[in-house]
């Protein structure tokens, strides 16, 4: 099975290099009509570059067909005017990859308010207002592929990334949702999170990894999760070739009445509680509530 992208319109942003510029160019390679988003600014959101244009330019040398957007994906109207301009040029947006990010590491007692905001602005904000830009196009020709941008700090944690990580976790709940609010007209969300040598992370790799996680490792699953026959509601770790499956989990519980219904119950009843024997993975939030009733039910 060779997966293509011909006829079809794919935007992504932070596109100007790194994990951004490895979607780029292998989704033109594989036929598809590119927007470069990218503001070109430095890691940290400042600044800016001419790097779209670039990438524009090699999927151009190369045969391919794109064409450059310097919109800020934390300005909704910037990320309508995009859409509107590959439409206009194109006839449709059928894939969207929210890759677009900044970095402000401090750890949470140095970290300023505004710092904390900036970096929830850009990734979850950002990612919502570039999906929000193609959601009523994607319903209305009941075909559309997003792809969201999380982080093993968003999921599991690191010193020094709060504003980081919550952005990013919280990227994985914005999918579980539009997973279900698509559903119906053929939409479908998925999180990668990836661990690649770029720009971003250039600093946190030890030189003689650094090219081991080259950003064009990661790509095959970014694809993947954008292609006609992906899944939907996956969370994808992807890193120097090697790929693994996350899931958010619930395990069956402990119903507690009487005197252990009670912080003291709580305490004496944890490792039933935690215990992972026969966890649940819900694929909607009801289900928790589902199987609480089951609990109550003798279930």
């Amino acid at each position: 099975m060779t997966i293509s992208f011909e006829n079809r319109v794919a935007i992504v942003t932070g596109a100007g290099g790194g994990l951004g510029r490895a979607y780029a160019l292998e989704l033109a390679r594989r036929g598809a009509k590119v927007v470069v988003n990218d503001l070109g600014g430095a890691r940290d959101g400042t600044g800016h570059s001419d790097a779209a244009l670039k990438v524009v330019e090699e999927i151009e040398a190369a045969g391919g067909t794109a064409m450059s957007n310097g919109g800020s994906v934390t300005e909704y109207d910037q990320m309508v005017a995009m859409v509107e301009a590959a439409k206009a040029k194109w006839g449709s947006v059928d894939v969207l990859i929210n890759n677009a990010g900044v970095l402000r590491d401090k750890s949470f007692a140095k970290m300023e308010p505004a710092d904390f905001k900036f970096v929830v602005d850009v990734h979850l904000n950002g990612s919502a207002n570039c999906t929000k830009a193609v959601w009523e196009t994607m319903r209305t020709q009941n075909y559309g592929r997003i792809l969201m941008t999380a982080s093993s700090t968003g999921l599991y944690g690191n010193f020094g990334q709060a504003n980081y990580g919550a952005a990013k976790l919280g990227l994985a709940g914005l999918t579980k949702t539009l997973t279900i609010e698509g559903a119906k007209n053929n939409i479908k969300v998925n999180t990668i999170a990836p661990t690649a040598g770029t720009r971003m992370t250039e600093d946190l790799f030890p030189a003689e990894a650094f090219a081991a996680f080259a950003p064009e490792k990661v790509a095959p699953a970014a694809l993947y999760l954008v292609s006609e026959d992906a899944p939907t509601n996956a969370i994808i770790g992807a890193g120097a070739g090697v790929f693994q499956a996350a899931f958010v989990t619930l395990t069956q519980g402990k119903l507690l009445t009487g005197d252990d219904l009670s912080p003291e119950g709580i305490a004496a009843h944890w490792a039933e509680i935690t215990d992972r024997t026969g966890e649940m993975t819900p694929q909607s939030g009801s289900e928790q509530s589902l199987s609480i009733l089951k609990k109550l039910q003798g279930g």
